[in-house]
């Protein structure tokens, strides 16, 4: 319905793209003006997808990072500043980043071939011992001894996450490591189902490598899906579904995102401008709404029934996206899959990857329908 607002919407200011924005891109796409539905999937679909799913080649390229934890309580205020004291009880790694995204494509049952770099300090060892224990190969792995391993710290209080610090170097990496990622790609391409684009704007994703990945997979005729940020943005064209959240689009594009005809116009402006068969906007509590190049426009409401932490839920959309895409699934399926998945994941406190059994009972046991 023109003009319908979604829940919480009026919590961000309201910026309207160009009316006449709005009449090319509804000329263009006026069959399919209203948003649709995304598909149920059935038993027999998940159960021929996971299975379908094992043994799927997946280069994943992006910013690898270590995770890390602290867990403890806290129980008064400093005298120093208006701060919480936290006693720490437990410390913990992760991966993350592209590492987590990897992660994710390997519960799934799938095999990750990643694409990054590590620092030559403590953090990267620790980052490939962890790597190394999941079997993942390291031949696209590069040591750049001029930068340190991308390390977040987030420290959680009571199952609050209290504070992050984030340790790392935005620099652009030099051209001799984009070379050697390059020719690691190069290696692998004719061996993969697909490839992940995992962009954290930490320096590894440079125009250069972004423009050789696409032009490389493009012509070995592979999946390619996308996790932009805001540097290089529009540098993806020409991919299987780019996969931008609110923040990225609204930045971007410089709008303001609260109505079904905002999003749809900021959508059709992604998939005009970008080129791509089709972009997946995920708009948090909101949803997911999916523009394909053929026409269609769907919306899907969320699958978070508890939202205890989003930190890691857009490695697992795109990891689970891929792995379908890969394994067979329409796009539609694909993306009411990953949905799923992203919605089981914010359920838990920390990063986690997605578990298969836990996603295919929840997608069994949901009797609601994708309805928004």
């Amino acid at each position: 319905m023109p003009g319908e607002t979604f829940p919480g919407a009026d919590k961000k200011p309201y910026l309207l793209l160009s009316p006449l924005l709005h009449i090319f891109l509804y000329d263009k796409y006026k069959y399919s003006k209203e948003f649709q539905h995304l598909v149920k999937i059935t038993e027999q679909q998940i159960d021929r997808l996971l299975s379908s799913m094992k043994g799927r080649k997946i280069a994943v390229v992006g910013d690898l990072m270590l995770d890390r934890y602290i867990w403890g309580k806290v129980s008064r205020i400093s005298p120093e500043a208006p701060v919480p004291i936290v006693d720490m009880e437990s410390e913990q790694v992760r991966l993350g980043g592209a590492a987590n995204v990897a992660q994710n494509v390997k519960t799934l049952g799938g095999d990750p071939l990643l694409l990054g770099i590590t620092g030559d300090d403590n953090s990267g060892k620790i980052l490939k011992e962890m790597l190394g224990e999941q079997n993942f190969p390291a031949d696209g792995i590069v040591t750049d001894q001029s930068r340190p391993t991308t390390v977040k710290t987030r420290v959680i209080a009571n199952d609050q996450h209290v504070v992050r610090i984030d340790r790392e170097d935005k620099n652009e990496i030099s051209a001799q490591v984009q070379k050697k990622l390059t020719d690691a790609l190069n290696n692998i391409i004719p061996v993969v189902d697909g490839i992940i684009i995992e962009d954290y704007n930490k320096g590894v994703l440079t125009k250069t490598i972004i423009k050789e990945t696409i032009a490389l997979g493009t012509a070995h005729k592979k999946i390619i899906t996308v996790d932009p940020k805001f540097h290089n943005f529009f540098e993806y064209t020409g991919v299987t579904v780019m996969k931008p959240n609110r923040n990225e689009i609204e930045e971007v594009l410089g709008v303001r995102l609260r109505s079904r005809d905002e999003i749809r116009a900021a959508g059709l402006t992604l998939l005009r401008k970008l080129e791509a068969e089709n972009i997946l906007l995920t708009l948090g509590e909101q949803g997911m709404s999916l523009f394909e190049s053929a026409g269609d426009i769907s919306h899907i409401s969320t699958k978070a029934l508890k939202v205890a932490d989003v930190s890691g839920a857009g490695d697992t959309v795109i990891a689970t996206l891929t792995m379908a895409l890969a394994a067979g699934a329409s796009v539609k399926e694909a993306v009411t899959i990953a949905n799923y998945a992203g919605g089981i994941v914010c359920g838990y406190v920390g990063i986690v990857p997605i578990d298969p059994v836990e996603l295919r009972k929840i997608i069994l046991n949901d009797r609601s329908g994708t309805e928004t």
